[in-house]
């Protein structure tokens, strides 16, 4: 049985059972008389037992061969099996539909039947399960045809009865067939139907259609799913305006064809197109603008762009790289030190027989520098999924703001994405583009604004680098033997189950650090409306019935400050546990004691560590710490864990009940390294603390002046030391 054809439904579906009697086939009903069929189905009416079974045969006819008619010969005689044997080999049918030669034996001892009855009964019931089988299959594929059928006539009744939107009258769609379409390769028929569509639509709305290259005739237009969001607002818009019209949706759909198309030439084309740079291929906008016809027009006036490629190879499969780009929530949380709140507001198109070829979302972000400093970069986009071949995929996005009235970013994507190519061993090539236009006029901090201005904080690097690391951290994850060194010797023995949660453990943890040393809105962190401290953003919130967090009041203090050295000097500085009283308040009392040593990554230094304070004061907490480092980023994470919670930890429980209050620095470069000259460092830090155990509780300026003498003592420190390494 074949499916039938989405733009020319069948009549009907065959619902004939197979009676050609052929001889390979012991589980057919074979009704041709052959002598070699074993399966002769003697009541194969409707849903009827088998309680009546052949007892004797016409040993005549069987053993001679002669063609005689059976009733020439001795009579066939039947037995009625009593319900008691009926119901006796319908339970032992249940459990082995298909006895052996032993058990038909024995099955025929303890009911008193022919071991041959125990045999045709079996093969009868078979054969009924199959014809139903069969018969359920047919009425699936009758009601799929008729839905079919259904939408078939729904769409070309709308194309016929379309109006003009300027005059109101009628308009003539032509000699369009939709069964010139018919042979269209599988993979690419519902995009390419639907871009026709999309054309035919645009036409008659009277709105310019894009320069794009012309699209092949739709199936069917996807059914509209309501927004996935319920509350919230981006821009100077709330969510329930957030929505693209009905009549602007194939324009929409069309930009986005016309940026994936964009993107693949972006991937394959090399100089003049792109130019070599500090931070990987640089594109030349002049030669940009002369091969391409963008569909957001030209560049606004007061914005700059960012514009950027680089390849690298993970080590995850293409598949599972496209899945977690295409859900919003893995994608915000794979990259969570670079897009802060992200939601997904509609479905445009949905993917070709429930794939994610030729899926369109909707889609709203907010981009972030870990820094607060910075401001984030809110864009409103559709990310589009094609599969370009075998193993090869493509991702795209492109800003559809202009289609929101009274929206004004000061951030667009043009076809920005990646190419993913299937790798062996699990690997991936992904070659990714990286195109903003980006209004910051009056809000770049004169000490970022040389990293910004590179392309370097949101570049193409930065996103590839994010990436293989976290799939590197993932790899680990799920590996069986987790590789790690345990310092205190017999003191503690973690198991790989204790590994991996104490991995997710450190995973949670940074995402939030990430949060508290931001300024993204995608936590329920609240500015302080009076203060006015000097270069320290002070923030709190009030955890209550949140288990990854303690109840009460809750501060968190973030500060940037620029050293002479390259980040990765800062980072060994800092991850070094020799150092670590020089800065850090919780290890006052000496150097604190390692108790095990997780390794996440390539390098040695990409580790999660759990520490223990020798001050004895604190002999009731531990400490989780996660050092992680790449060609553009560097972090050091780390959160106090009283004792019984990491216990729990260590023994395979979930991590996600552990209370955390993350800290830590997350170091950038400073975006003024030249080939042979290395630049400085931005180093951003912020520190957490309960004031008060109570939700309801009262922040006081004590505590507000207390954390931030902290996080500027230890920041000045810092400075104080490269200062004098440098001078």
């Amino acid at each position: 049985m074949s499916l039938p054809n989405y733009m020319e439904p069948v009549d009907d579906v065959n619902n004939n059972n197979n009676n050609n009697g052929a001889p390979d086939n012991n589980e057919h009903n074979n009704n041709n008389g052959a002598p070699g069929n074993n399966e002769n189905n003697n009541n194969m009416s409707g849903g009827a037992s088998f309680g009546d079974e052949l007892e004797e045969f016409d040993s005549e006819n069987q053993d001679d061969g002669s063609t005689q008619h059976p009733r020439a010969g001795k009579r066939k005689r039947y037995h009625r099996h009593t319900q008691q044997q009926i119901q006796e080999m319908e339970n032992f049918f249940k459990e082995c539909p298909h006895p052996d030669d032993k058990q038909r034996k024995e099955l025929s001892r303890q009911l008193g039947l022919d071991h041959l009855q125990i045999k045709f009964w079996f093969q009868n019931k078979r054969t009924q399960n199959k014809n139903h089988q069969e018969r359920y299959e047919n009425s699936q594929l009758r009601e799929e045809n008729t839905r079919l059928r259904a939408d078939n006539h729904r769409y070309r009744e709308a194309l016929m009865n379309a109006s003009c939107r300027n005059c109101g009258g009628h308009t003539a769609i032509g000699e369009m067939s939709f069964e010139e379409h018919h042979l269209r390769l599988e993979n690419a028929k519902l995009t390419e139907e639907i871009r026709q569509l999309s054309e035919v639509a645009t036409k008659y709305t009277g709105k310019g259609v894009m320069s794009y290259p012309v699209m092949s005739p739709p199936n069917q237009a996807p059914p509209f799913e309501p927004p996935m969001i319920t509350n919230g607002s981006i821009g100077n818009l709330s969510v329930s305006n957030m929505g693209v019209k009905e009549t602007d949706k194939p324009m929409v759909i069309e930009l986005a064809v016309g940026a994936m198309s964009e993107l693949m030439a972006l991937t394959q084309m090399n100089e003049p197109l792109w130019k070599g740079g500090v931070y990987g291929a640089i594109l030349d906008l002049n030669e940009y603008t002369r091969r391409f016809q963008n569909g957001l027009g030209p560049r606004p006036i007061g914005f700059r762009t960012e514009a950027s490629r680089e390849t690298a190879m993970v080590i995850m499969n293409h598949t599972d790289i496209v899945h977690r780009l295409m859900d919003v929530n893995l994608w915000s949380t794979m990259f969570a030190g670079m897009v802060g709140r992200a939601m997904a507001y509609d479905t445009l198109l949905t993917g070709v027989h429930g794939s994610l070829d030729g899926t369109i979302h909707l889609i709203s972000a907010e981009y972030q520098v870990l820094s607060p400093l910075v401001s984030t970069r809110k864009c409103y986009f559709v990310r589009y999924c094609k599969q370009h071949g075998e193993g090869l995929w493509g991702v795209v996005d492109i800003s559809v703001d202009h289609f929101i009235p009274n929206l004004q970013l000061k951030c667009r994507r043009r076809p920005s994405g990646c190419l993913i190519q299937h790798m062996p061993d699990g690997f991936s090539r992904v070659t990714w583009v990286e195109h903003v236009e980006v209004d910051d006029r009056g809000e770049l901090h004169d000490m970022f604004k040389h990293l910004l201005n590179s392309g370097q904080a949101l570049g193409a690097n930065r996103w590839v680098a994010t990436l293989d690391r976290q799939c590197e951290r993932l790899a680990i994850m799920m590996a069986t033997n987790i590789p790690s060194t345990e310092p205190a010797g017999d003191q503690i023995m973690v198991t790989n189950n204790a590994k991996q949660s104490m991995l997710k453990l450190a995973e949670r943890m940074s995402r939030g650090f990430f949060d508290g040393v931001t300024n993204s809105t995608a936590d329920t962190w609240c500015n302080l409306p009076d203060y006015t401290g000097d270069n320290v953003r002070v923030m709190t919130r009030k955890s209550l019935n949140d288990p990854g967090r303690p109840e009460g009041l809750i501060l968190c203090a973030a500060h940037s400050f620029w050293v002479p050295v390259p980040p990765i000097t800062v980072f060994d500085y800092l991850r070094d546990e020799n150092n670590r009283m020089n800065w850090d308040v919780l290890f006052l009392g000496g150097t604190p004691q390692k108790l095990t040593h997780i390794f996440n990554g390539r390098d040695n230094r990409n580790c999660v560590s759990l520490l223990r304070s020798p001050n004895t004061r604190q002999s009731e907490m531990m400490m989780i710490e996660e050092s992680s480092t790449e060609p553009t980023a560097s972090f050091l994470v780390y959160a106090p864990v009283d004792v019984p919670s990491m216990e729990k930890v260590l023994s395979g429980g979930d991590p996600e009940y552990v209370p955390l209050l993350p800290s830590g620095f997350a170091i950038l470069p400073d975006g003024m390294a030249q080939p042979g000259k290395a630049g400085g460092s931005l180093v951003n830090v912020a520190f957490q603390m309960l004031v008060d155990s109570s939700p309801s509780g009262m922040l006081t300026f004590s505590s507000v002046s207390t954390i931030e003498s902290l996080i500027l003592a230890a920041a000045n420190k810092i400075k104080a030391y490269f200062t004098q390494q440098t001078a």
